[in-house]
């Protein structure tokens, strides 16, 4: 992909009416400047130096009527995050501010940026490699802390640095290779055993990098909770517990809840969305079937199911029923209103989980905001399975990465098993080379245009 000259002009803040303080128009390319100084004016002697703030007015260029009054901050090539001139106006938020100088921009020769469009020239100029670039949209728009601290980990280089380790010590190997089938009669014999440990050595490193996809997929989505049961049990009185705060209403009456309410929280570092979804019974009301519906779709779609029974009531056949709707779904037994019923009680349930091989029973008091904890400790084990905690990592792998790392485990397989069959030294590098290959792609090295497409769409237009 080649670098276009154009200069772009986009909106870097979210515009929400009536929200925020500030709004950024971000100008990027060889005419920032110029266009610039045709719409900013700042009073006295205020030098127009990079990396210097102005104080001032922004005015159309032909009738002179000032738009706002603004802050303009200069980055001049190449220390800027395209390493082109940047120059950003600092507007008033809200919506007519940004909107006006945008247009004021576009008008004086700038074109409005694609998505993603900012971070691609940073990537194409040799500012970000793509890693980073990945990081960047990642840190925007994740979900908990512990997803920020990975994205931020990415930035900083932490996934770039061991993967180019490990594709400079595939080149190396490569070289020794293709030297002894250059120039056989000139080198020592190749050290077979010595290749044979450092692909090896690569290998386990690129296995270890591989097995934090699945967390960082988890960190990046989040994981989908429905809480489901017949009416009355006290799943929104649950959620309500979980998320603090009185997102569904409560009564004594069964088939309050007549859609699916929905909260979201973080559990263990990890975004879960929790589903509240209305009680699954028959039922002759045509709004509260539409609701039933809609629970039984929301079951089958969540990550995780919380079947709800009321501890009074003890296992009924309705509970069965939905249970058998459920079952193929990883799920915890939630045994709800624990606080009305003794001990005994609690240990028939115990008994009823173990035949119906459900791996976790959680007991809870949702009134009384008691077993919230074990209960979100019963769905980080039931999620992670104990690995994700005890991985310890500090970088997390997408799915674009993922996909070249496991090309390149299977390429770096091949090599081995080319190696044990004491084939010749050229049917080596075949494979080295998929290897070096896959790892460029994962740093933008070996990047094809579709793939930066793929990146870098999914970024906002002023990112």
């Amino acid at each position: 992909m080649t670098l276009s000259t154009d200069t772009i002009a986009a909106i870097a803040t979210a515009i929400v009416p009536e929200q925020g303080s500030v709004g950024i128009v971000r100008v990027s390319g060889p005419e920032a400047v110029a266009i610039a100084r045709q719409l900013f004016h700042a009073p006295g002697r205020q030098p127009w130096e990079s990396h210097r703030i102005l104080y001032g007015t922004i005015r159309h260029p032909e009738t002179r009527q000032v738009i706002d009054e603004a802050l303009l901050l200069l980055m001049l090539a190449p220390r800027s995050y395209t390493r082109e001139d940047v120059v950003e106006f600092h507007c008033h938020g809200g919506i007519m501010p940004v909107q006006q100088v945008l247009q004021l921009c576009i008008a004086a020769g700038a074109r409005l940026a694609q998505p993603g469009e900012f971070s691609l020239r940073a990537f194409l100029n040799g500012r970000l490699d793509l890693t980073q670039a990945e990081s960047i949209a990642d840190l925007v728009s994740a979900r908990s802390p512990q997803a920020a601290q990975f994205a931020l980990a990415g930035l900083q280089g932490k996934l770039a640095q061991p993967i180019r380790h490990l594709r400079s010590t595939c080149i190396n190997i490569l070289a020794e290779i293709e030297a002894r089938i250059d120039f056989e009669e000139d080198l020592p014999p190749l050290d077979e055993a010595d290749i044979t440990r450092q692909l090896q050595t690569v290998l386990e490193e690129v296995n270890q990098i591989l097995a934090t996809a699945d967390r960082g997929e988890l960190l990046r989505t989040g994981l989908k909770v429905a809480i489901v049961g017949r009416p009355n049990v006290g799943k929104s009185s649950l959620l309500n517990a979980w998320s603090r705060s009185d997102r569904a209403i409560v009564t004594d009456l069964p088939g309050t809840t007549r859609d699916v309410v929905e909260s979201h929280l973080v559990v263990g570092g990890i975004p879960i969305q929790v589903l509240d979804t209305a009680g699954i019974r028959e039922t002759a009301d045509q709004v509260e079937k539409i609701g039933v519906e809609r629970s039984r779709l929301a079951a089958q779609t969540a990550d995780l199911i919380l079947l709800t029974i009321d501890a009074q009531a003890g296992w009924t056949p309705a509970d069965q029923d939905i249970y058998d709707q459920v079952r193929d779904r990883p799920l915890i037994l939630v045994v709800n209103k624990i606080d009305l019923v003794t001990a005994e009680t609690t240990d028939q349930f115990n008994i009823q989980n173990l035949k119906l091989k459900i791996p976790l029973t959680v007991s809870t008091a949702a009134a009384l905001n008691q077993g919230i904890d074990a209960l979100e400790a019963a769905i980080l084990d039931t999620v992670q399975a104990g690995k994700l905690q005890a991985a310890n990592l500090d970088l997390a792998i997408n799915q674009r990465q993922a996909a070249a790392l496991s090309q390149a485990q299977q390429s770096l397989q091949q090599v081995q098993r080319t190696i044990a069959n004491q084939l010749p030294l050229d049917f080596w590098t075949i494979d080295l080379r998929s290897a070096i290959q896959s790892l460029g792609q994962i740093l933008g090295e070996e990047a094809t245009e579709s793939i930066l497409d793929q990146v870098f769409s999914r970024f906002c237009i002023g990112k």
